[in-house]
C-alpha cells in the first residue's frame, strides 16, 4: 500500500469509529425509531469499513458481506428518513 491508501484507511478507521461511538451513545439516549436506524446504519457503515480493511489485508473475503453490508446501511437509512417524512405528513 502507498502513503494514500494508508491514510485514506486509518482516517476511515478513526472517523468511523467515532461515528459508531457517537452512534450507539445516541442509541442510548434517544428511544426514537428513526433515530435508532441512523445509528443502526451509522454501526453498519463502521462494519463495512471494518470488512473494506479485513479485504485490503488478504483475509478471506465472503462476497455476499461485501454486497449486503452496503444495502442494508442504506435500508436502514432510507426507513429512517421514511419514518420522518411520514411523521410530518400527519
Amino acid at each position: 500500500m502507498d502513503w494514500g491508501q494508508i491514510i485514506s484507511v486509518y482516517s476511515r478507521l478513526v472517523l468511523g469509529a467515532a461515528a459508531a461511538f457517537l452512534a450507539i451513545m445516541l442509541w442510548a439516549k434517544k428511544r426514537d425509531a428513526p433515530w435508532l436506524l441512523i445509528a443502526i446504519g451509522t454501526i453498519t457503515a463502521y462494519a463495512e469499513v471494518i470488512y473494506s480493511v479485513m479485504e485490503l489485508s488478504g483475509f478471506g473475503v465472503v462476497p455476499l458481506v461485501a454486497v449486503l453490508l452496503p444495502a442494508l446501511r442504506m435500508i436502514f437509512f432510507t426507513a429512517a428518513f421514511l419514518i420522518m417524512v411520514v411523521r410530518r405528513k400527519t
